[in-house]
């Protein structure tokens, strides 16, 4: 390099690099702008001082009619717009901060100064990988890897040796970050004439800048481009070539090189000039532009004799320009990084349904779908690589850094699918939501995702079968989304036992310790050093004991702090199992004769009904999580306080085995469109509904133009009403819409048809037209429909249609259901051909999304527990009043006295009636309603109180699912799910 730049560099801001070992640098750092100013005005910043240091007044000519202040203000122009475009860029974001990173194989310091200070000048952050001169290819290629998926860095340019300059390297680099134009794909975007949409060669754009600067007409001019290889020579031709010029390329050892040099009127020398070419090759008066400072070898030219030639532009002339047109290039690519992260309608592809008549069963339609790989469908969607943890070929874990990345984003329309009061079989509203998300995306060319609860294996093997949609809308691969799925439901698992564990070994070891050995114990000595653990001096501060040395606390302070003392009556935690097993509804623990005689009463519940299940859908982020998990009350002490996870020490570990848990699954339906599946808390048990995160994430993904339908489980006497008072109130999130299911088979149920049951065929009024079971049926389907007006949501009525329906019995549901308040009713027939038979669902619902919400909830959580209990009976079950048993009497009391009393309320009950009675069908009246119990899930936040006989573990019937359930050993398929 020139020693003109070489005097620059020395006095810019940052020091060079000593000798000595290659630096590995990963932190972006941004240097202060100094005194040295922004790249502008005479005399100050990188371009000033350049021309100070090499004594060139503002009038001093270069050979070619070139002045230096000519010549740097190109490079000041450059450098001056890349900075305003990238403040007007932080001016709306102002979290935005490019960086570039510089991966570097040598000891090339002064190149790397040049790109530190043109990037710092600019306002750019900058990083340097500096790696051995000696590094290998693949060694070259695992950095521009980490680099591409690294979402801080927005440019990538390469500054190795020419030895390590291969295809296999270049297009290692991500194209939207192959700020030097090297890959094959921005260099056939250049050919093709699609310059502004890539990123052409810095050095490229130098010289065309320089020799039109210089007063240089290209038109007609005939150029050789000399000892220039690879994306350089192309990039060069291909410019030349739009500037009119013709254009020739020779590399050094050419045997008509003499004569072509004689020819040409300009000759650009892309690499170091070789002894034995003799100057007088080039004729004199030629324009001659030194590059041959190779940009990415490391390796510096030989000088060439300035008074030969007609207009020389030296190497250090177009190394400058073209470090300030990468920071050009760099700033483009952060322009285009923030449009991409901005609302767009989706370039989704969406997967062609086929639909066959008669419907074949779930599984067959879903193994004829081949799904895309999961990668491909969250890149299509705006998720980064680096968001998204990939199981198998259909599904992965959403990172919840997403929501941070899209934190100013406008959220997209809310919407709940609820239902009327179900038939034991279900009336669809799984298969409701995802034929309303293919028709508004795969149809209608709307964003929108669906949010699905994880089924429990309990139902799966149990009675209800799967719970993946059905027919032609379904989530894919449905054995997938019905079996393990990603672990999450045995994280909770191993989470909840490990607590249960954790409570009955307290009162063990408590019961057969004195408090100093106890105390010894719960604080070790360890290499001679005893200390409190974190979660450990977290209790001594809830205790009041301000003290972290284990050895000053007094007699009493040891046994406050070593003794719980919970009292076994008031345990309240349970162990649980995902499987429907009846016998493990009471047990009696600690027969053994290890456990010194202390044995209890207890109980298995089901996975899903566990309170961390209620917390995993509730929590907006691991923090929350920590917190919500520390929180949750397993029984009261002695003296009637509560005891929490925190107070067992428990609440890091539990932690540890649901941080992978708490990321959304994310998956898709049969026709391409993206869903989330993320928590399954029971509807008759817990809230019912899948997580807040999975809302939350999808919100953002879908664009303020954009559709997020969630579903919430049972009728919306249950799962609706918990979603508006209890997840509505955790995530801060407000509904536009509900779609209240319904369908003509439970309306007949409701109007007094036969019963209906799991695995007994249908009776003929079900299967025939009966109009006045229907019109008899649709007071349940009216009363749901008015619970939901009292949240103040617009209601859009879709009657999932079974082949047996006629059109008689549809359009009576439909018209009734508008009497009633309904916004619109519609008829769906997703089951049967997909997305395309719910259009008329999605355009009803994305014009009462329109509307402005008027939404509230139903009472305020700073009311009694028992009047708030008493507001949903009356409400929204239409009972005459409740009925408290003395043992919930007291559970309310004592909630209320430990400070719980500001809860919101979780009804235990049916899903079978809006009564606690199941048998009771249609909208019962002048009940009074029973709470049998109330328990209180303070982690998750709420109150629940059991309505009747509300069973926490359900039992298989005479003839489980598993019955038909297989594997073919040959083709590992999975047989008879659904």
């Amino acid at each position: 390099m020139g020693k003109r730049l070489l005097l620059v560099l020395r006095q810019l801001r940052c020091p060079l690099q000593p000798p000595g070992p290659p630096r590995r640098l990963h932190v972006p750092c941004r240097a202060s702008s100094g005194g040295g100013g922004g790249g502008s005005g005479g005399g100050e910043g990188l371009l000033g001082q350049r021309r100070l240091q090499n004594g060139q007044a503002p009038s001093s000519c270069s050979p070619g009619g070139r002045t230096p202040a000519m010549r740097d203000s190109i490079v000041r122009e450059v450098i001056q717009s890349s900075k305003e475009v990238l403040s007007l860029l932080q001016e709306k974001n102002p979290a935005f901060k490019p960086v570039l990173a510089i991966i570097q194989a040598g000891d090339d310091n002064l190149m790397q100064e040049m790109n530190q200070n043109l990037a710092e000048e600019a306002g750019l952050n900058i990083t340097h990988i500096c790696l051995p001169p000696d590094s290998s290819e693949a060694e070259i290629i695992d950095e521009i890897l980490k680099m591409n998926e690294d979402t801080r860095v927005h440019g990538l340019a390469l500054q190795i040796s020419e030895n390590s300059f291969s295809n296999e390297v270049l297009n290692a680099l991500k194209p939207e970050k192959d700020v030097d134009g090297v890959t094959d794909i921005n260099l056939g975007k250049l050919v093709r004439g699609d310059a502004h949409e890539c990123f052409v060669s810095p050095v490229a754009k130098a010289v065309i800048e320089l020799l039109e600067k210089s007063g240089v007409n290209l038109n007609g001019k005939k150029i050789l481009v000399v000892g220039a290889h690879g994306s350089l020579e192309a990039a060069l031709q291909c410019l030349f070539q739009r500037k009119g010029s013709m254009t020739m390329s020779s590399q050094w050892k050419t045997p008509q090189l003499q004569s072509k040099l004689h020819e040409a009127d300009i000759v650009v020398l892309g690499s170091p000039r070789p002894e034995e070419i003799p100057l007088t090759w080039i004729q004199p008066g030629t324009t001659v532009l030194n590059c041959s400072h190779d940009f990415l070898s490391g390796k510096f030219g030989g000088g060439s004799q300035r008074g030969h030639f007609g207009g020389l532009i030296e190497e250090d002339d177009v190394s400058l320009l073209a470090a300030a047109l990468r920071v050009q290039n760099m700033v483009s690519s952060g322009r285009r990084w923030l449009r991409e992260q901005q609302h767009r309608r989706w370039r989704l592809h969406c997967l062609k349904l086929q639909p066959l008549s008669p419907v074949p069963s779930d599984i067959e339609i879903s193994r004829a779908q081949t799904p895309k790989a999961v990668d491909v469908l969250a890149k299509e969607i705006g998720l980064l690589a680096d968001e998204i943890e990939i199981y198998g070929k259909s599904k992965a874990k959403v990172r919840l850094s997403v929501l941070e990345r899209l934190k100013d984003q406008a959220d997209g329309k809310y919407v709940l699918v609820a239902g009327i009061t179900p038939t034991p079989l279900g009336e669809g509203k799984s298969t409701v939501t995802i034929g309303l998300v293919q028709a508004l995306t795969a149809h209608l060319n709307v964003n929108s995702f669906a949010c699905l609860r994880q089924p429990s294996q309990g139902p799966t093997f149990g009675v209800k079968g799967g719970a993946a949609g059905g027919g032609y809308a379904q989530v894919i691969p449905m054995e997938e989304f019905n079996l393990h799925l990603t672990g999450d439901i045995h994280a909770i698992t191993a989470a909840n036992n490990l607590l249960a564990a954790a409570i009955d070994t307290r009162i063990l070891h408590e019961n057969t310790q004195t408090d100093k050995a106890l105390y010894n114990r719960l604080v070790p000595l360890v290499n001679g050093v005893r200390e409190f653990s974190e979660i450990q001096l977290a209790r001594l501060k809830k205790l009041g004991i301000n003290k972290t040395d284990p050895s000053t606390l007094t007699e009493e302070e040891v046994s406050k702090f070593a003794r719980l003392s919970i009292d076994p009556s008031t345990i309240t935690w349970q162990r649980v199992l995902d499987t429907n097993d009846r016998f493990l509804r009471k047990i009696t623990i600690g027969q053994g004769s290890t456990e010194k005689g202390y044995s209890r009463q207890a109980q298995f519940d089901i996975t899903v009904a566990s309170e961390i299940m209620a917390v995993l859908a509730l929590t907006d982020s691991l923090a929350d999580m920590k917190a919500r998990l520390g929180r949750m009350v397993v029984a009261s002490d002695k003296s009637g306080q509560p005891v929490t996870a925190d107070d067992l020490g428990v609440t890091g570990a539990l932690t540890v085995l649901m941080k992978d848990a708490i990321k959304p699954n994310l998956m898709q339906t049969l026709e391409g469109t993206p869903v989330f599946v993320h928590a399954g808390p029971f509807a008759n048990i817990a809230h019912g509904n899948s997580s807040v995160l999975a809302d939350k994430i999808a919100l953002k993904l879908v664009g303020e133009e954009g559709f997020v339908v969630t579903e919430a489980g049972f009728g919306a006497d249950i799962g609706m009403e918990k979603f508006f008072n209890i997840k509505c109130r955790a995530s801060g999130l407000v509904p536009d819409a509900v779609v209240l299911v319904a369908t003509v088979r439970a309306l007949k149920m409701h109007g007094g048809g036969p019963s209906v049951t799991a695995g007994v065929p249908l009776k003929k009024e079900y299967t025939e037209e009966n109009i006045q079971l229907v019109a008899d049926g649709c007071c349940n389907l009216q009363k749901q429909i008015q619970i939901a007006q009292l949240f103040g949501v617009p209601v859009v009525v879709a009657l999932n249609v079974f082949k047996t329906d006629t059109r008689a019995e549809i359009d009576l549901v439909c018209e009734l259901a508008k009497r009633a308040g309904a916004f619109d009713a519609v008829p769906c027939y997703h089951w049967s051909i997909g997305g395309k038979g719910s259009v008329d669902l999605a355009r009803a619902v994305r014009e009462a999304a329109s509307k402005r919400s008027r939404f509230q909830f139903l009472y305020d959580v700073q009311l009694p527990i028992v009047e708030k209990i008493r507001t949903i009976a009356q409400a929204v079950y239409g009972a005459k009043d409740i009925e408290l048993s003395p043992e919930a009497q007291a559970k309310i009391d004592r909630y209320t006295q430990q400070g719980f009393g500001n809860l919101p309320i979780c009804m235990a009950k049916t899903h079978l009636s809006l009564s606690h009675q199941p048998d009771k069908k249609g909208v019962p009246r002048d009940f009074i309603l029973p709470i049998s119990d109330v328990r209180a899930s303070i982690g998750a936040g709420f109150i629940y109180p059991l309505v009747g006989t509300m069973s926490t573990m359900p039992g298989l019937p005479t003839r489980p699912c598993f019955y038909d359930i297989d594997l073919d050993t040959e083709t590992e398929q999975v047989k008879g799910l659904f």
